[in-house]
């Protein structure tokens, strides 16, 4: 067995979708798990948003479209859970209970199955909304619209972590993960003032800041004193200066090369590939 195969033998359904739930089945299924998607007549609706990112989201996993109010649907899920180690869900916990789905009818009726549940909050499971607005309640952003989808990567990072505790927890234990709870690492650096305006990883030293240079941008992360010393011995000037002018000299890439043959952490700012 492949050593990334280590699920190989479990079976997980899901009807979470969007973000974070599809992406943690996708890494649930590299892991060699058996992952079953359940999704409305009309489809996961972030197929219509981005059919390339849904793709590979959903490789090698079996896609059945059924509506669960209707018995035949019923019927079907039910088949699917009976054989299942793991059910995941992201739909908040009233519509879980219209379906029959909530966790109690789920224990009383499948004895081997877990269940994980992906919520907005855990605090507040039913106050509706997406990435974006959980970014903006946890203080993330900024003036400008978010570069990634921080919560929704993070929460499906939680969601494939809670998955492998749940696989070692009894038969019909219950985990839920947050969107906005899983924030919470990503808001340490900021609470310690890191990187606030004018802290040590917001632009308050020279050691470590963006530079415009001749042609592009660079990252600078001399962070460490040695990095430090050896960046303005080698820019021949003084330490803890302003070396805004001397990059101004030559292009991003030349930068980039002139540092990698002085072992000086300084990379050319790219766009997206």
């Amino acid at each position: 067995m492949d050593a990334k195969q280590y699920l190989d033998g479990v079976r997980i359904v899901t009807m979470a979708q969007n973000v974070p739930g599809p992406l943690a089945a996708a890494r649930l299924r590299e892991a060699g798990a058996r992952v079953t998607k359940i999704e409305p007549p009309a489809g996961d609706p972030f197929l219509l948003v981005s059919p390339a990112w849904y793709a590979e989201m959903h490789a090698g996993i079996q896609v059945e479209r059924m509506d669960l109010k209707a018995e035949s649907g019923q019927t079907r899920i039910a088949e699917l859970l009976d054989g299942a180690d793991v059910f995941v869900t992201s739909q908040r916990p009233s519509a879980l209970t219209r379906l029959c789905l909530d966790a109690d009818t789920l224990r009383s009726r499948f004895s081997r199955l877990r269940l994980l549940r992906i919520v907005g909050s855990v605090r507040d499971p039913e106050r509706p909304g997406h990435d974006l607005t959980y970014q903006a309640q946890r203080g993330c952003l900024g003036d400008a619209m978010p570069r990634t989808l921080a919560a929704d990567v993070m929460a499906s990072e939680r969601a494939f972590a809670a998955t492998l505790a749940l696989l070692r927890q009894p038969a019909g234990s219950v985990m839920d993960v947050g969107l906005v709870e899983s924030l919470d690492p990503l808001l340490a650096p900021l609470r310690h003032g890191l990187t606030a305006p004018g802290g040590t990883f917001g632009g308050g030293t020279p050691r470590y800041r963006l530079y415009n240079a001749k042609l592009g941008r660079v990252a600078v992360a001399a962070l460490e004193t040695h990095f430090e010393i050896r960046l303005y011995e080698h820019l021949e000037l003084p330490l803890g200066s302003d070396p805004s002018a001397r990059f101004l000299e030559q292009t991003a890439a030349e930068w980039e090369e002139w540092a990698h043959q002085r072992d000086i952490p300084i990379v050319a700012v790219r766009d997206m590939d």
